[in-house]
């Protein structure tokens, strides 16, 4: 793409074929026209001894003596001027003759043997040496009707070349190029769309290749020759794209299962500490240290390998986290609610990764809602959780972005910014889908659908 304009390849190719097409036929009837007057064929078509003919019957006339005679006329003056080696014999029915220049030796007799012909053209096969061309025609004339026998002169008028070209032209170049044209209108669009039906099939397994789907490759089969060269290379650079990917998550989950070892040996340091509100401040990092360190190997499993899915009640499993989570609520100073509008709630998923998913929920809600009151986990029909607070909730331009890695609200906030992104990788993998809207409170309510299985 060019200048922002998208060229049409199957427009270019009717456009182009086109011309081409033009160009050769306007070739091919030069080269025959070229011929045709090498021959003498072309100056016969051009018919220049018609103005002779014409010429001469204006000027033919008798004497007081009945003898054939030429008129000064000024369109014979003309052609005298314009044609040095005009020559032309004229016979009337009595055998009288009349000529001016010099008459070729092939036609210096063939009039007295020719009288009853009305008109005549002679010449010579292609290929035959070059000779003169003549023109024979009885005609109707002031002198009564006679016969005039000539040739085309040296010089032929370019109104006529004009005229002749102009002909041929709109007769059998035009013809032809409308033709043709019609048929590349017609054979090219479905000529290119057949031979480009593959790149279809191609352009929907690239449409489904991202992150999450690695290992894909854009198929060959059906694709142009000349496209294939393109195909691979895409194929040899996913390649790539995927080695990389593995390389570096292998070394994130490396560098975090390398991490806890030393975090955990500095949180059982900083325990044997005497107590202070230092201790407190760095066994908070600690705690923090090891949390992201959690979050990544958990973002990393939830990557590298499918999640165990069964059959679960989401009734369950929700009250079951608001149980465990009811303590670390109480200690923040917020209440912690459960509420089901239904007895059961059976989904498919991994137990694990959806108490994770809730889990991480309400611990946002509680670093984050701003102010002790009060945590709702709901569970509704249709495969519905929600995790309310009532706190100073999210501005709805922020709600897209919080989702994303290493995302924090506050700079302040002691938060490692992969929670909510952890959520998100769960809730996809589930099939599921995750907003934040408004709580009744006022707060922010984080929204999870789950699809629920067929009957």
């Amino acid at each position: 793409m060019r200048g922002g304009t998208r060229h049409s390849l199957k427009r270019r190719l009717v456009t182009r074929l086109i011309a081409v097409q033009a160009a050769v036929v306007a070739l091919v009837v030069l080269a025959v026209f070229l011929t045709l007057w090498l021959g003498g064929h072309f100056a016969s078509k051009l018919e220049p001894e018609d103005a002779i003919l014409e010429a001469v019957a204006h000027a033919l006339g008798r004497d007081s003596g009945g003898g054939l005679i030429l008129r000064p006329t000024r369109q014979l003056a003309e052609l005298r001027q314009r044609s040095p080696d005009l020559w032309f014999v004229v016979r009337d029915k009595d055998g009288a003759i009349l000529s001016e220049g010099r008459v070729p030796d092939d036609y210096a007799r063939i009039g007295a043997f020719a009288m009853r012909i009305g008109q005549a053209r002679f010449g010579w096969n292609l290929g035959d040496p070059p000779g003169q061309i003549a023109r024979l025609k009885q005609m109707d004339t002031a002198a009564g009707r006679v016969q005039v026998l000539t040739g085309p002169g040296s010089d032929i008028p370019l109104r006529r070349i004009v005229w002749a070209v102009t002909i041929s032209f709109a007769g059998i170049v035009l013809p032809i190029v409308l033709v043709m044209a019609l048929a590349t209108l017609t054979a090219t669009p479905l000529v290119v769309g057949r031979a480009l039906a593959g790149l279809t099939t191609v352009a929907e397994k690239a449409r489904q290749i991202d992150a999450g789907r690695r290992g894909g490759r854009l198929p060959l089969d059906g694709v142009p020759a000349e496209v294939v060269p393109l195909v691979t290379a895409v194929n040899d650079a996913l390649a790539r794209l995927d080695d990389g990917y593995e390389r570096r998550q292998r070394f994130l989950v490396d560098a975090a299962h390398e991490l806890r070892t030393p975090i955990a040996i500095l949180t059982t340091r900083l325990e044997a500490l005497d107590d202070s509100p230092q201790r407190q401040r760095l066994l908070a990092d600690a705690a923090r240290l090891s949390n992201l360190a959690g979050q990544l190997l958990d973002l990393q499993r939830i990557d590298a390998a499918p999640c165990a899915m069964t059959s679960l009640d989401l009734v369950a499993l929700a009250r079951e986290v608001a149980a465990d989570l009811a303590p670390l609520a109480i200690a923040a100073g917020f209440e912690l609610s459960f509420e089901a509008c239904v007895k059961t709630m059976k989904v498919r998923g991994d137990p694990l990764g959806l108490g994770r998913a809730l889990t991480n929920l309400v611990q946002n809600a509680i670093d984050h809602a701003g102010r002790p009151g009060l945590i709702t986990i709901t569970v509704a029909e249709g495969g519905i959780v929600e995790i309310a607070d009532d706190g100073n909730g999210i501005p709805a331009a922020q709600r897209e972005q919080i989702f994303e890695p290493f995302q924090r609200l506050d700079t302040r906030s002691h938060g490692t910014g992969l929670g909510l992104h952890l959520v998100v990788e769960i809730v996809r993998l589930h099939g599921g889908t995750i907003a934040v809207v408004d709580a009744p409170g006022g707060g922010a309510c984080f929204r999870i659908a789950l699809p629920q299985p067929e009957d």
